[in-house]
């Protein structure tokens, strides 16, 4: 029985091209646009403004929280140690702990003077990039990021 009504359905389905059917939607040309370019040549100033704000106060949102957090468990690390360097639960050999920030030091000061990769010279450049591209969008992101650190 099964079959037989799928012998009777063959032909009356009709293939649906979506692509087509999506440039003839105008919401669809409207909100991803006919080339993937700058946000400036889709969206308004305002509507620019707007994305930029929105997702800048959540990301300052979320890194106000997240570094309050990192503090203090830090901040707290740091004051159990000393609590238990006090009572003598543990020993802190401070002469190595000196000979060992001597030779960090003397570290980071080669690696200052050797000069930039170029991986990181291509992220850098790629990033003035899209600021230089999406100006609007940027300006909106810090001011929001700014607020979201103030909230």
């Amino acid at each position: 029985m099964a079959a037989s009504s799928q012998g009777n359905l063959e032909g009356k389905f009709e293939a649906l091209d979506l692509a087509e059917l999506a440039k003839k939607q105008p919401w669809w040309r409207k909100l991803f646009g006919q080339e993937s370019g700058p946000s400036a040549e889709k969206y308004s100033v305002a509507t620019q403004l707007l994305i930029g704000g929105v997702t800048g106060w959540c990301t300052g949102f979320i890194f106000q929280k997240v570094g309050k957090l990192a503090a203090t468990a830090v901040g707290g690390g740091f004051f159990l140690l000393q609590l238990a360097n006090h009572t003598g639960y543990i020993k802190v050999d401070w002469q190595r702990v000196e000979t060992d920030m001597k030779k960090a030091k003397e570290q980071l000061k080669i690696r200052k003077s050797n000069q930039i990769t170029t991986e990181v010279k291509s992220k850098a450049e790629e990033v003035v990039s899209f600021v230089k591209k999406n100006v609007i969008v940027t300006g909106g992101f810090f001011g929001g990021f700014l607020l979201g650190m103030a909230s």
